[in-house]
């Protein structure tokens, strides 16, 4: 990788000016315009700091530093090292906790790592091999053999999914080709897009939310995405609790990392 221009690429990526970024980095223009050029050559202060200005994820921040000829600053551990070892008792309390609604924690990737047991009434009926721990859940919610078939509102849900996979080109690509074509004439979809999904406990309205750990200083932990399921109606609510009492998931462990 060529520092300046992935330098320059990343800010122009976010829309940023030469004294825009130096500004924020705290610097001159006219340093970051040579830099740029290649004509002065950045400190891994420098570096750091101008990663930090352009808000880079962990990764990218690592992968500037290395294109500039330097260590990563970042360190990227395994889900089982020990140091992460408060991560993994606090995914297991957070998705306890969330019970008995549905949900999960996937990496970079869309690759499930945890999930409560009350995820199993969401992939119930789908193929063996697209469900549990290391399977992509983005595939599972859009593959012909996944969800997909209890999916009522399915293109509107996929255009969801597939918006978050600008990184993961790849799949990205072959995801599109199971993907409805959406009506133009779908009008408005209220406040937020729901999974409509259905289940043995009658159609289930789902809204998600997604949580990370915001002051993550390890790649591993601060790609971690905990994406939790509520539900948007009072008839969903009265589902997902009965589905609770059937299962016993409220007394259940859930698939904490550590435990897979």
């Amino acid at each position: 990788m060529n520092f300046p221009s992935a330098l320059r690429e990343r800010r122009t990526r976010r829309q940023l000016s030469q004294l825009d970024l130096a500004l924020r980095a705290g610097t001159t223009q006219r340093h970051l315009s040579f830099i740029e050029a290649g004509r002065s050559v950045p400190g891994r202060n420098m570096v750091v700091r101008l990663a930090e200005s352009l808000e880079l994820p962990l990764r990218e921040r690592n992968e500037l530093l290395l294109a500039a000829g330097y260590a990563p600053a970042y360190p990227e551990s395994s889900l089982d090292a020990p140091v992460l070892a408060p991560v993994r008792t606090a995914i297991g309390h957070i998705l306890r906790g969330h019970l008995p609604y549905p949900a999960l924690v996937v990496d970079r990737g869309g690759d499930l790592i945890a999930a409560n047991t009350a995820f199993d009434l969401i992939t119930e009926g789908a193929a063996p091999e697209l469900v549990g721990p290391g399977t992509n859940v983005y595939r599972l919610a859009l593959h012909p053999d996944g969800l997909a078939p209890r999916i009522r509102n399915l293109a509107e849900w996929a255009r969801h999914i597939l918006a978050r996979l600008g990184h993961l080109e790849e799949l990205r690509a072959e995801l599109t080709g199971y993907v409805p074509p959406l009506d133009p004439s779908a009008g408005l979809l209220g406040f937020a897009v729901p999974l409509h999904l259905r289940s043995p406990y009658g159609d289930l309205h789902l809204m998600t939310t997604v949580t990370t750990f915001a002051t993550a200083v390890d790649v591993t932990l601060a790609e971690l995405k905990l994406e939790a399921f509520l539900p948007a109606d009072a008839a969903t609510a009265e589902a997902l609790s009965a589905a609770a009492g059937t299962t016993g998931v409220s007394a259940a462990a859930d698939q904490a990392p550590g435990n897979m």
